[in-house]
């Protein structure tokens, strides 16, 4: 199978080589990076959250666990994209559902000063010679619409999560990327769009991505409907 896809006037295209897609708990990130990975005949890269064995422990006590669950998403992170290097089976056709450089961000909100000291040394030795995307995909949506998101797909550990978190982690995830210039930037409204169930939604951010050449752009469709 090719890489290529073809628009409606027949140009052919290339996606994007390495793609990772960003944004707070519950925008979407996952069902999207496997959805894209379909469309143009890539492997997956997601994270494994099921994987951390704090994770259930954070959301109960977010202090007591905090620095726990931060190392471990930061191992798990940092030697899931080294192992692939090592192999030299990283080649530039993926879609990752993180972007390793928002553990800092997690960090930020959860860890006391200590900690974070400790947890930014760790972060140093382990992101050396990562690799930058050739385009990032940051979805965004109100945390009403992450809480309605959250609660519909039924996590178990997910269930009562603190609205002022979820919040706080959006309203992080804003400053970041108002920054962020480290790769290509599409930012997408997700909030009304369905890029899951929706093919008129979907194909025309597919579109979108299959034009995007550098620096920052935004994507904000208005809704399509469903047949």
């Amino acid at each position: 199978m090719t890489n290529e896809l073809v628009n409606d006037d027949s140009t052919t295209l290339q996606p994007p080589g390495y793609i990772a897609i960003e944004g707070p708990i519950g925008v979407g990130k996952t069902t999207l990076t496997k959805r894209l990975a379909e469309t143009f005949n890539y492997d997956t890269l997601l994270e494994l959250a099921e994987e951390n064995p704090f994770l259930t422990r954070f959301y109960k006590n977010q202090r007591q666990a905090a620095f726990q669950t931060q190392l471990f998403f930061l191992m798990q992170r940092a030697q899931q994209i080294q192992s692939i290097r090592q192999s030299d089976l990283f080649q530039p056709v993926r879609v990752a559902d993180f972007l390793i450089e928002k553990d800092c961000l997690f960090a930020g909100l959860t860890l006391d000063e200590d900690e974070l000291s400790l947890y930014q040394q760790v972060y140093q030795h382990l992101t050396i010679d990562v690799p930058t995307p050739d385009l990032v995909i940051y979805l965004q949506a109100p945390t009403r619409v992450l809480l309605e998101r959250i609660d519909k797909r039924g996590v178990p550990s997910e269930q009562g999560m603190d609205k002022q978190y979820l919040e706080r982690l959006n309203e992080a995830y804003l400053s970041f990327f108002h920054y962020y210039d480290a790769a290509p930037l599409l930012i997408v409204n997700a909030a009304e769009i369905d890029l899951v169930n929706n093919d008129a939604d979907y194909q025309q951010l597919v579109d979108y991505i299959l034009n995007i050449k550098s620096r920052r752009h935004y994507f904000n469709p208005k809704p399509s409907h469903a047949m």
